[in-house]
């Protein structure tokens, strides 16, 4: 089996084959408890220096095995806490990398980890080795783990990271746009008034931009980016990056729109995006009808008002009262 082909295996298999949306498969807490430890708490050699640090987040492959640090199979291996995104993914992980955990699997994911998050931070506070992964990548990118590192630091609670694999930095290497500057907007919003806010902000935006999107919407959204950002704006579209199906395409957003617009994707996608071209600076008037726009796209007049002064260094106040005396007619 080749790494590609076993990382689907440990991945559940391909992703598209599930219901759009469909929420992975959560063990019961209950479960994980019981079956916590099924291989006990027998001591593991532990590299000096691994856990100098108690609570570590560490990547995860994305696609291909072989981007399994040493260091991640030392974490798994001598954790006596490991904090899972899916804990049955992570232990066909870590039968795939051929690593005997012997610590205790507990889930943290996106349902739970606003409750569960003080928890874990407390077993590393008492001294035990904790690791938080995700299913894949680096956990708190797109992932569970913001919360965690939140509630770490306000327990002054040491954390750090192993470095490792990640779509993000993989799909803007190989996008053949600017790398120098970018900005990283997570999944597209589904909600109109979200996603109308962000492709409002795009249409400007300078800077490289990088999205998560779901296969099942990728045509669309290349479709709705052309239209709202310009179809002459670079592009590029990454597919099961590392994997055996790799694919990578470039061109403007009308071209992949157009090349995308008949086919059924699988995968995980992630969408980079070229800056639109550098901009006169805005006279006063542009600002407030800027204002005035994102007020009507459901943000706070005054919110909007602050937003818009700071990126383009004039007065929110002014801003604001303009914006008002201009509602009221």
């Amino acid at each position: 089996m080749s790494d590609h082909d076993a990382q689907d295996e440990l991945r559940g298999g391909p992703q598209d084959d599930a219901p759009e949306d469909a929420p992975a498969d959560r063990a019961d807490d209950a479960s994980e408890d019981a079956a916590e430890d099924e291989h006990g708490t027998s001591a593991v050699a532990v590299p000096a220096g691994l856990w100098d640090v108690p609570l570590v987040l560490a990547a995860t492959p994305i696609g291909n095995l072989s981007d399994a640090s040493p260091r991640l199979r030392a974490l798994l291996a001598s954790a006596e806490v490991v904090a899972a995104e899916d804990t049955r993914r992570t232990r066909h992980l870590c039968q795939a990398l051929g690593v005997r955990p012997t610590g205790r699997l507990v889930s943290l994911h996106e349902h739970n980890e606003a409750s569960r998050a003080a928890e874990v931070v407390e077993r590393a506070a008492a001294g035990a080795r904790v690791l938080v992964v995700s299913d894949a990548g680096m956990p708190a990118v797109s992932d569970p783990g913001f919360r965690l590192v939140a509630a770490a630091v306000e327990a002054g609670v040491e954390v750090t990271a192993a470095p490792g694999a990640s779509a993000v930095p993989t799909a803007l290497a190989l996008s053949g746009l600017p790398t120098d500057r970018f900005t990283f907007a997570g999944f597209m919003p589904r909600k109109g008034a979200e996603r109308r806010r962000l492709l409002h902000r795009l249409a400007t935006e300078e800077w490289t931009t990088v999205l998560f999107e779901s296969p099942h919407r990728t045509a669309a959204t290349l479709a709705e980016c052309a239209e709202q950002l310009g179809g002459g704006r670079g592009a590029a579209m990454c597919r099961e990056l590392t994997k055996k199906h790799e694919e990578v395409l470039r061109g403007s957003l009308a071209e992949l729109a157009e090349q995308i617009s008949s086919r059924q994707l699988r995968g995980e996608v992630v969408l980079v995006i070229g800056g639109a071209a550098e901009q006169a600076a805005p006279s006063h008037e542009d600002l407030v009808a800027e204002v005035l726009r994102r007020a009507e796209a459901g943000e706070k007049v005054k919110a909007a008002a602050k937003e818009v002064a700071a990126a383009h260094g004039a007065t929110s106040r002014e801003l604001y009262d303009a914006a008002v005396a201009a509602r009221k007619g």
